[in-house]
């Protein structure tokens, strides 16, 4: 009696045999993905090597594999630490609040600027939106820095001339979170809408004509047609956004960062930057370093294993 063989191994034997020829048919495509894997594979994968540093008393006359190997002594000196839980919970409430704060102002801004009927106007928008993007963030921390000035800045000028006293914005550790956090949303708010502008536009016109034929209304059609569509973007983009929640900017928040405000100002990134390259204590900054990466990556696989399991979008 002859046994046929089931249908899900036959297309996997399909698969395993047609994806070496796909591979001999497309060559010249295969070129064109070279350069973008020898700068991964040079940048991203090849410096792992020196991840062993962590691990070991780092000296530059001896090199790595001739330094002392302590184990994990760098984390623990790190984890008893005075600054090691401050940098930590400082870190993970500005990104917190970053992500909550400007998650869904790109979304919004993109759905406003896809109910604008007059192109025009959503061009210029637009040009207004995205500007801020290509502003250098040294030059942005200078702006804020002038037009938050005590004494010369635009803001303390127009408090003045209303009877009150000037403040010192960048001096109060309160409100360092704020300006770091609403002047980034600023910055980013119009670049980070362009991926949810270009899912709207894959929303065919006939939802839209078929719900007002029907009598919805604007909000109505973005709350049942167009944030649909964008789910699976938003969903993405909250994943990764998750992935490297504990990695900041280090620029702007150095470059922010003073006597007064440096209780909530300093984070993982400058304390790294600290103590690697101004006491040179390399071993111990790329311990934090290390301890930085892996909870963003079981942060990221938490995450889409969360979203996989509540809805049906997930990296993998």
């Amino acid at each position: 009696m002859e046994v046929k063989p089931k249908a899900g191994n036959v297309q996997k034997a399909k698969t395993k045999k047609s994806f070496l020829q796909r591979m001999q048919g497309n060559w010249d495509l295969l070129l064109f993905c070279l350069p973008g894997i020898i700068l991964t594979i040079v940048y991203h994968y090849i410096p792992i090597y020196g991840v062993q540093i962590a691990f070991r008393n780092y000296k530059p006359k001896l090199g790595i594999w001739g330094s002392q190997w302590v184990g994990l002594k760098n984390f623990e000196r790190f984890f008893t630490s005075a600054n090691a839980w401050t940098t930590i919970s400082n870190t993970l409430v500005l990104s917190v609040y970053s992500l909550v704060a400007s998650f869904p102002v790109a979304v919004i801004l993109a759905l406003m600027l896809n109910t604008l009927r007059f192109k025009r106007y959503r061009k210029v928008i637009q040009a207004v939106t995205y500007a801020p993007h290509f502003i250098s963030t040294i030059v942005m921390c200078g702006m804020l820095i002038l037009f938050l000035s005590p004494r010369l800045g635009v803001v303390n000028t127009i408090i003045k001339s209303m009877g009150m006293e000037a403040i010192n914005f960048m001096g109060k550790s309160y409100m360092w979170r704020h300006i770091y956090v609403w002047s980034g949303i600023w910055q980013s708010m119009g670049w980070s809408s362009v991926i949810y502008f270009a899912a709207l536009a894959g929303v065919s016109p006939e939802y839209h004509e078929a719900a007002i034929v029907d009598g919805a209304t604007k909000f109505q059609r973005v709350l049942h047609i167009d944030l649909p569509f964008l789910a699976p973007t938003m969903t993405m983009l909250l994943i990764l956004n998750c992935g490297s929640i504990l990695s900041i900017g280090f620029e702007k928040a150095y470059a922010l960062q003073n006597d007064l405000n440096i209780g909530v100002s300093e984070i993982i990134s400058t304390y790294v930057y600290k103590v690697g390259l101004i006491n040179r204590d390399v071993s111990f900054s790329t311990a934090i370093d290390l301890f930085n990466s892996v909870v963003n990556s079981i942060l990221l696989v938490t995450v889409n294993a969360i979203t996989a399991r509540l809805s049906e979008n997930s990296l993998w």
